[in-house]
C-alpha cells in the first residue's frame, strides 16, 4: 500500500502524540519498553481503525490476531504512554507545505519553531557538502532561505540526510532566523523552520531546480505554505531552459533504484505502475 503525502495529512489530523520521546521528549526507548512497548500504542491505534487488522506480520498472523491479548489503555502509574484522550499533543509534530515550488509537497516539523513565517533571499547549494561549507565560513546571515537540492531520491540517489548542515545552523547561533529547504530529508533532532522532501526534486525539473541565488521564498508553516516569489511567466521561461544533471552513478543498483524511483510524495516506491 503506498502511502501519499496527502494521506499523511489526513493521518496527521487523526492521530495524537501519545508517547514523549527524545530528543524532543525525556524518556528513551528502554522506557517506553517497560511501558508495554510498541505492541501497546499499536493497540490504540488498532482500536480507532488507524491501522489494518488483517494485515500480515512477519510471522504470519494478522495485526489484530498479534494484539489481541494486548491491553487498549495504558498501564496506570507512568507517563511514558498517554491515553488516548489525554495526549501530549492532539496533533503531530509534522505539517505539509504546498505551493509553486512544491507542487506536491514538502514535509516541515513545527514543534517549538519561535517564527513559522519567513521570507527570505535564496542561497542555493547543490549538495549538502557544499551548504555546509558555506555555514561553517560564515556566509549565512540572518533571514536568508537556505536551499540544498539534487539530495533526493534521484539526486543523490537515495534521500541524503541534511544532518550536518542544520546542526551547523544551531551552532552558529542561526536556527531562529533562518529557513532552510531541500529535496533531501532530515535527522529527526532538526530543530528550526526547515522543510525537507520536496516534490518534485530538482533532479526531474522540480521548481526547486529553478530557484536561482537572491530569489525570494516565502515559507509559512500556518497558512501551509512553500512559495517562491517569481512570476509563472519567469517560471516557465526557467523551466523551459533548464537540463537535468549527469547522473551521479550510471551501473548498479544505486543507477537502477534511480532510473525506477518514484516521487517521495508517494513514498519513494521503485514498483509504481
Amino acid at each position: 500500500m503506498e502511502l501519499s503525502i496527502d494521506d499523511f495529512e489526513t493521518i496527521r489530523a487523526r492521530v495524537p502524540v501519545l508517547c514523549a520521546l527524545k530528543p524532543s521528549g525525556k524518556y528513551v526507548t528502554t522506557d517506553l519498553h517497560k511501558a508495554s512497548g510498541i505492541p501497546l500504542v499499536m493497540k490504540m491505534l488498532l482500536e480507532y481503525n488507524l491501522l489494518h487488522p488483517d494485515a500480515l506480520t512477519i510471522i504470519g498472523n494478522t495485526i489484530a490476531e498479534q494484539l489481541a491479548n494486548v491491553p487498549s489503555e495504558p498501564p496506570p502509574n507512568q507517563e511514558v504512554i498517554r491515553s488516548w484522550d489525554n495526549p501530549l499533543y492532539s496533533q503531530g509534530h509534522l505539517v505539509i507545505l504546498k505551493g509553486n515550488l512544491a507542487t506536491e509537497g514538502g514535509v516541515a516539523k513545527v514543534t517549538g519553531v519561535k517564527k513559522p513565517e519567513i521570507t527570505g533571499p535564496a542561497k542555493v547549494f547543490e549538495s549538502e557538502e557544499d551548504c555546509l561549507e558555506a555555514i561553517l565560513a560564515g556566509k549565512i546571515q540572518a533571514g536568508d532561505i537556505i536551499v540544498v537540492r539534487y539530495e533526493e531520491q534521484k539526486g543523490r540517489p537515495g534521500m541524503g540526510e541534511m544532518l550536518a548542515p542544520t546542526s551547523a545552523i544551531i551552532g552558529a547561533g542561526l536556527g531562529d532566523t533562518v529557513g532552510l529547504i531541500t529535496d533531501g530529508r532530515f535527522y529527526g533532532g532538526t530543530y528550526g523552520m526547515v522543510v525537507g522532501h520536496v516534490a518534485p526534486e530538482a533532479a526531474v525539473g522540480g521548481a526547486i531546480a529553478l530557484i536561482k541565488e537572491g530569489d525570494m521564498i516565502t515559507i509559512n508553516a500556518q497558512k501551509r505554505l512553500l512559495q517562491l516569489n517569481i512570476s509563472d511567466q519567469e517560471m516557465q521561461q526557467r523551466r523551459q531552459a533548464w537540463q537535468p544533471q549527469a547522473p551521479r552513478y550510471t551501473r548498479g543498483v544505486l543507477a537502477k533504484y534511480a532510473k525506477l524511483v518514484s516521487s517521495s510524495s508517494v513514498g519513494a516506491v521503485t514498483d509504481a505502475g
